[in-house]
């Protein structure tokens, strides 16, 4: 079985605690040395407690299940034979409350849109190839979320 292993580091730096005005930045350090500015949504933390120019989990949240889906199609399409030049996917995660009345994110949309070098596949075949994308994505797999696929 694989392991999946990520840092999260955050330090107060001097700031007031107890008044709850510390900064929500922080950084995500994975395998091959990669680092991440990371921080709340400023939707639920504004700044400058947050910081907008980092990524959020929400936003990581809808990116892993983008590119896991991503990852399954391209392998799709090149044990089909169909050459990708291009694949694109402004994915969109929704926040509101689940069945048990808590925050969530309570859907995903994806809208990959996909050019193809040479011959591509029919409208059928590709939204085949999209369901059976989504069925072996393992972050889809791993949620309770609604997530949908929608390519353009």
């Amino acid at each position: 079985m694989a392991e999946y292993k990520a840092t999260i580091r955050w330090a107060r730096n001097a700031a007031n605690f107890l008044d709850n005005r510390y900064s929500r930045a922080h950084r995500w350090h994975f395998d091959g040395d990669v680092d991440v500015p990371a921080s709340s949504s400023p939707h639920v933390v504004k700044p400058p407690m947050s910081d907008e120019k980092a990524v959020d989990p929400e936003e990581a949240f809808v990116a892993s299940l983008s590119s896991c889906h991503m990852l399954w199609f391209l392998h799709i399409a090149a044990q089909r034979k169909f050459v990708v030049d291009e694949y694109v996917d402004d994915a969109v995660g929704f926040l509101g409350k689940n069945e048990a009345g808590k925050m969530a994110i309570t859907r995903v949309v994806l809208h990959p849109q996909v050019k193809f070098a040479g011959q591509a596949p029919d409208a059928k075949a590709l939204a085949a190839m999209h369901e059976r994308a989504h069925e072996e994505c393992y972050i889809a797999n791993s949620v309770k979320s609604e997530v949908l696929c929608e390519p353009r």
